[in-house]
């Protein structure tokens, strides 16, 4: 199916049709290598984790295989961005920790795309960019409790 406009769409619809393609062109502005897409995602689904996180959590919050998400973890732990412990509620799980480095990694991460924001927004006013940085920001809470809603869901599910 074709996302191009048909003459009986409202401007309205025509700007919600294409939300998917925005989001998947900001998803690859920044940062500037899949490398570090990876791994900036990694860390901060971990350090934005309501508790412990494994790596089958990774994955399913991260939308990928748990074969991916295990390598995934493996070369952040090589590199020192992360560790594994075990888990305080239940020793026998091992959940996954940002180190100091990891922290300092997500924060240049996060820098890095405050700079790319800026310099793209920079003939925005003031007073769109920070709308617009609110909103952003809000719309991504609000898909991490949609997507923890998701996953509840189908978690049931399979229980029944």
């Amino acid at each position: 199916m074709s996302s191009a406009s048909s003459p009986e769409q409202s401007a309205d619809d025509q700007a919600l049709d294409q939300i998917g393609p925005a989001l998947s062109r900001l998803r690859r502005r920044a940062p500037a290598s899949s490398k570090d897409l990876s791994r900036n995602l990694v860390l901060n689904v971990i350090a934005d984790a309501p508790d412990e996180m494994t790596v089958g959590g990774l994955a399913a919050e991260m939308g990928v295989a748990q074969p991916v998400a295990s390598r995934t973890v493996t070369a952040c732990i090589e590199d020192g961005l992360l560790r594994r412990t075990a888990s305080q509620s239940d020793g026998r799980r091992t959940v996954l920790e940002l180190t100091e480095h990891g922290e300092a990694e997500r924060d240049r991460f996060a820098a890095e795309q405050r700079k790319a924001f800026e310099e793209i927004t920079a003939a925005w006013s003031p007073e769109d960019r920070i709308g617009f940085a609110r909103l952003l920001a809000r719309y991504g809470a609000d898909a991490t409790a949609w997507s923890r809603k998701q996953a509840a869901k189908r978690q049931a599910a399979h229980r029944d």
